[in-house]
């Protein structure tokens, strides 16, 4: 059974600019003729890594919302120059919105059941996609999208 990540997009105002970060480092990774896959590098290594790699996501909570997700491709386990053992997520390219989800700020990342995880916007139908950003985290945070 799949297992998910949930993490603070750092840096990200918007799914626009996490589409973009993700662009740039898809274009990054073709030029040096490797898959257009992005990663994200963090501290801690995750104990259950065959959970996650069975179909897991990581969702992106921008601006108090978890808004979107990656598919997780692999996790790769690795020491930088300082002698600190990390790990690379590596993530699909694709970023694949989700209903939005209220979330407290919170250091690192977090194991996310699937029950409790945000439906994809697209299993909702087109006209979803479609609502204003302000209308869709106010249906949010009622529990009514």
């Amino acid at each position: 059974m799949a297992l998910h990540l949930v993490k603070l997009c750092v840096g990200a105002d918007s799914i626009d600019d996490l589409n973009e970060w993700v662009s740039r480092k898809a274009l990054t990774a073709i030029a040096a003729g490797l898959e257009p896959h992005s990663f994200h590098t963090t501290r801690m290594v995750p104990k259950r890594v065959e959970e996650l790699l069975d179909g897991g996501s990581l969702y992106w909570v921008i601006k108090g919302q978890v808004q979107a997700r990656q598919s997780l491709m692999d996790i790769r386990s690795f020491t930088d120059t300082d002698g600190i053992g990390r790990c690379n997520l590596i993530l699909a390219p694709q970023v694949v919105e989700t209903t939005y989800q209220p979330r407290r700020a919170f250091q690192g990342w977090r194991y996310l059941q699937p029950s409790e995880a945000p439906r994809d916007l697209a299993a909702l139908g087109a006209g979803a996609a479609e609502l204003p950003l302000d209308l869709r985290r106010e249906l949010a945070e009622l529990g009514l999208l």
